[in-house]
């Protein structure tokens, strides 16, 4: 992974992007100060090894990226998918080393931060240090819904619900041009049915039987790294999903 040639946090793309809530500009000069660069990733780089003493601290800015367990023998648990405007690495600091690791499930680029700039953006900007705490609970909810998921939900549920929540995430941090005038409108989607079985807690053979399921009940279509949801609602209520699944207004550090 290489640095590059830093954007200023004032012109991130990103910021330009109904999902994220506005910030000062001292916020954004505190953030800014303890930015160290970004850095291009490629697809299946490892960004954070588990285990690791002292793993960094990112924000996403392009491209998709998982964090996940493994067992001895191999078996992974996929734990929750990091989209543009994830902060990444937070949880590291609060334990000895990596409690879980993280891939690039794209080609990526990140903004890279000093190792101590949680706890400097709380001592700066104590709303700043609030936003960081909203992201953390954020990602908490997320991981607790796929824990309902895996221990409750029938295996139709748990792909609709996947589907549903990664496809309302994506398509809130595409540009513009790329997510079209329809609500239907098909989206990059570089998941594939392996990664859907890990995340899920079902055998590959099981997902793919799901996902023709769905297909077939014309609900949704996902072909050649794109997804698209033919019939939202119905899809909402074969997961049972409270809400619609559509992304809170949340702040980008």
């Amino acid at each position: 992974m290489n640095f590059d040639a830093s954007t200023s946090c004032k012109a991130c793309p990103l910021r330009r992007l109904p999902l994220f809530l506005p910030h000062t500009p001292q916020e954004l000069e505190s953030i800014e100060s303890l930015k160290r660069g970004e850095r291009e990733g490629k697809a299946g780089d490892e960004l954070i090894r588990e285990g690791a003493a002292r793993p960094g601290l990112f924000t996403l800015r392009e491209g998709w990226a998982f964090r996940f367990k493994t067992l001895s023998d191999g078996r992974r648990q996929i734990l929750n998918f990091l989209l543009p405007g994830d902060f990444i690495g937070l949880q590291q600091r609060m334990s000895e080393g990596a409690a879980h690791g993280v891939t690039l499930l794209t080609d990526a680029r990140l903004c890279v931060f000093e190792s101590d700039a949680v706890w400097e953006l709380h001592r700066r900007q104590p709303s700043m240090g609030y936003n960081v705490t909203w992201l953390a609970a954020h990602e908490e909810s997320l991981v607790d819904d796929n824990l309902l998921s895996v221990g409750r939900r029938t295996a139709e549920e748990r792909v609709a619900t996947a589907l549903i929540l990664l496809y309302k995430r994506a398509a809130a941090v595409a540009p513009p041009a790329a997510r079209g005038a329809s609500a239907m409108a098909d989206i990059a989607f570089p998941i594939t049915q392996n990664h859907l079985a890990d995340a899920l807690g079902l055998s590959l053979a099981h997902v793919n039987k799901t996902v023709r399921k769905l297909e077939r009940r014309r609900l949704m279509a996902w072909h050649a790294g794109r997804l698209q949801l033919l019939e939202p609602q119905a899809l909402v209520q074969v997961a049972d999903l409270y809400g619609d699944g559509r992304p809170a207004p949340r702040p980008l550090v």
